[in-house]
């Protein structure tokens, strides 16, 4: 039977990268805004598209709707490749975590990517999610710094997988984690010079 009947290896992990990507790149934040008649959320506050600028526009039930989106693209696109080979969902999630970054309908400028990156790990592994979970509300309780609280969630859950005999897992986390280091470089530079909002902060 001739080879080129069935789909390599090769274009099963490009399916499944360009489903993830155009699965991640669906701009929940923007769409749920100017549904609501609340405009164009990059216009505000930072100016991105993630569910921490629409809890700018003070609706509370649209930021928590763009927080689970956001997560969930990252999930549905792991699950949905899975079916394929857990190459395919690995190369699914990293396209859907590319595709929140910088989405070729927004000119390439999304988000900061912590939802969907957790989406993603939650797709991947629950013990992982779980992992950042905890990280994340160690760090927020004990600083009140979400940003710090989720960088350091980043650095925690590729080790954490890789002890967990997830290899793969593991090296695209990592490579996700440096990319929510770079995406987090204003925070960052808030961080140390003491400018960074805390949780609940006023103003």
């Amino acid at each position: 039977m001739p080879d080129d009947i069935f789909p390599t290896a090769v274009h099963v992990l490009i399916a499944a990268a360009v489903f993830g990507y155009l699965l991640g790149s669906i701009p929940f934040g923007l769409l749920l805004t100017r549904a609501a008649g609340l405009g164009d959320v990059r216009k505000i506050g930072s100016g991105n598209i993630g569910a921490t600028n629409v809890l700018r526009t003070g609706n509370k039930k649209l930021a928590a709707a763009t927080l689970l989106l956001d997560a969930l693209k990252g999930t549905v696109a792991v699950v949905i490749a899975a079916r394929w080979s857990t190459d395919a969902s690995i190369a699914a999630g990293f396209g859907a975590f590319i595709g929140h970054l910088y989405p070729i309908w927004l000119g390439f400028k999304g988000g900061k990517g912590v939802a969907t990156y957790i989406g993603v790990l939650l797709g991947l592994s629950g013990l992982g999610a779980l992992a950042f979970a905890v990280t994340w509300l160690l760090i927020a309780f004990v600083s009140r710094y979400s940003s710090l609280a989720a960088l350091a969630a980043a650095i925690v859950v590729p080790f954490t997988l890789y002890m967990m005999d997830m290899p793969k897992a593991a090296g695209l986390l990592a490579a996700m984690s440096v990319l929510v280091f770079i995406r987090h470089r204003a925070n960052i530079s808030r961080l140390l010079s003491g400018t960074e909002s805390r949780i609940g902060a006023k103003g």
